[in-house]
């Protein structure tokens, strides 16, 4: 029995050391949420809810321009937190966005950040008429910024259909990220052969810090204190891995990032870290683990689960 179909269990105690990165063995991924947020739809997510607990049909002023203030202020914030480091990042990005919002897009590139594949608008690919033509469509555009196809992808919500890994490994990803059940990175069965899974976070992710859990302006500083402070007891026999989840939305709003940027100073400081993008770490992965996936069974006929039923 699987009880995950793509990822098999182990106890994260009994994997194998994994080699430091260049010498560093915490490693560090800043994470750029870009999201295209169609006026004429539905808004995904609101800082509000609506009069009276009715939606009203599009457009919602409101949650639009909440989102708009981080394409507009929020990413010149956070790409200058950035810069002002010598910090690299990468650009989880709809690649609808290159269109809608080509001088951020130029931005972004300028600063050096790795565009990693995040759909066409922020829609689910549960909601996708055609996911593969949505995937193939999203990296066809990236790769037209800056004539570098993407490698890596994070879904819009992290959605997934059960043939969404499968499609994904066919159109050339090397490296996901929707599957955020593991601090390392691990192997995945794809119909396509071994897919690396890379770590993604919820904890250290603005949106449910703030957006949904409302926690206090400092909240981000103090996670990532106590998350070093847990670390710090096991870097002597394993490589850790902290990723941010940054929307410019949220972490770009002055009273948030006033703490971000003290989180950054605490990460920049120590002699132990190193900041990666996707790929830097993926391909770190690959080669210190040194299996090539290979004890991974193919996994060919869809989830066990769906097949019981």
């Amino acid at each position: 029995m699987w009880p995950n179909p793509r990822v098999p269990y182990q106890l994260a105690s009994d994997r194998a050391p994994l080699a430091p990165l260049n010498g560093k063995n915490l490693i560090v991924h800043l994470v750029m949420n870009i999201e295209y947020w169609p006026f004429d739809r539905p808004m995904p997510r609101g800082i509000i809810p609506a009069p009276h607990g009715a939606q009203p049909p599009p457009p919602d002023i409101p949650n639009y321009s909440w989102v708009e203030y981080g394409m507009r202020s929020g990413m010149p914030r956070l790409l200058k937190m950035l810069a002002d480091r010598n910090l690299t990042a990468s650009a989880f990005i709809n690649a609808q966005v290159a269109d809608v919002y080509p001088s951020l897009v130029e931005a972004v590139v300028d600063h050096g950040a790795e565009l990693v594949g995040h759909g066409w608008f922020q829609q689910s690919l549960k909601q996708a008429d055609d996911e593969r033509a949505v995937i193939k469509q999203s990296l066809d555009r990236l790769e037209k910024v800056n004539g570098i196809r993407p490698r890596a992808w994070l879904g819009p919500g992290l959605g997934e259909t059960e043939h969404t890994v499968d499609i994904l490994k066919q159109e050339g990803i090397e490296f996901l990220h929707d599957w955020a059940l593991d601090d390392l990175p691990v192997w995945m069965r794809t119909t396509g052969g071994p897919m690396v899974g890379l770590p993604y976070t919820f904890e250290l992710n603005d949106v449910p810090i703030y957006a949904v859990q409302n926690c206090s302006s400092d909240e981000i500083l103090k996670r990532v204190k106590a998350t070093l402070a847990v670390f710090e007891q096991e870097l002597e026999n394993q490589t850790r891995i902290i990723t941010f989840g940054l929307h410019p939305h949220i972490i770009g709003v002055p009273h948030i990032a006033h703490y971000f940027e003290q989180a950054l100073d605490l990460l920049v400081n120590r002699n132990d870290t190193v900041f990666v993008t996707s790929s830097i770490m993926g391909d770190w992965f690959v080669e210190a683990d040194g299996t090539a996936g290979a004890n991974l069974a193919t996994y060919n006929e869809g989830p066990p689960a769906a097949k019981r039923q």
